[in-house]
């Protein structure tokens, strides 16, 4: 059964009532993207959960940062979890569903860990479905609710799945984003990718860096390029 809370060095996340528990991918995704946003003023979090990357941004930042969930059962947790965080004065979060939802400003940088299994083998609790798949929010309805939300300089971040990032990067073509860089995961040397952390901009780049990081070693051991990533945020790094 997996723990009730995560504790990081700086804050706690409480997470039984949530169906999407803290993982490690979520956590390199919030890391990665926390490193960079300093220069934005205001943030968005599609679908926070627990409040991870809400927090972890802004452990690294002075942002300040809004998020929207529409289960009502994660929300009460969400916003449990920023009320106990030593930034809840910078951090403000709705319940809904960010396709019809009026928020109330655009965004300088939104970011994103959606439903991943559009169109792969549903799990059977709803709010589970509601979390881990996009039947209630597709792909191309989240880009579009990015579009819409986003002010005209801003950027985006989002964690996919490695086998749907090519899939979502003509969605996010057709609406008028392009790549700024790409992190792709692996969990040791010997295994595949397995998620894509995409950078968007509207900005068209003519360069586009990739870059790989590889959890662990063969040895079971964090990799360097993880530890100092993660740092910062885990208690025994």
């Amino acid at each position: 059964m997996p723990n009730p809370y995560f504790s990081f060095k700086q804050f706690t996340i409480q997470q039984d009532q949530c169906a999407m528990k803290v993982c490690t991918d979520a956590c390199i995704f919030g890391a990665w993207f926390a490193a960079k946003i300093p220069q934005y003023s205001t943030i968005l979090d599609i679908g926070s959960g627990t409040g991870l990357l809400m927090m972890m941004m802004a452990q690294r930042s002075q942002a300040e940062i809004q998020g929207i969930e529409i289960d009502l059962a994660a929300f009460k947790q969400l916003k449990e979890n920023i009320s106990q965080s030593p930034w809840k004065d910078r951090l403000k979060v709705w319940p809904g569903d960010v396709r019809n939802y009026a928020l109330p400003a655009k965004y300088d940088f939104i970011i994103t860990n959606p439903p991943f299994f559009e169109n792969d083998l549903a799990s059977a609790a709803d709010n589970e479905q509601v979390a881990k798949h996009s039947k209630h929010l597709t792909l191309e309805e989240l880009v579009k609710a990015i579009d819409a939300n986003l002010e005209p300089g801003g950027a985006f971040g989002i964690l996919l799945p490695w086998h749907r990032w090519e899939y979502f990067d003509r969605l996010a073509e057709q609406q008028g984003f392009f790549l700024t860089e790409k992190l792709f995961v692996k969990q040791t040397p010997r295994h595949n990718h397995f998620r894509a952390i995409l950078h968007y901009s509207r900005s068209h780049e003519h360069f586009v860096p990739t870059f790989d990081l590889i959890i662990q070693q063969a040895d079971g051991s964090y990799t360097e390029e993880f530890t100092e990533l993660l740092k910062d945020y885990y208690l025994y790094l």
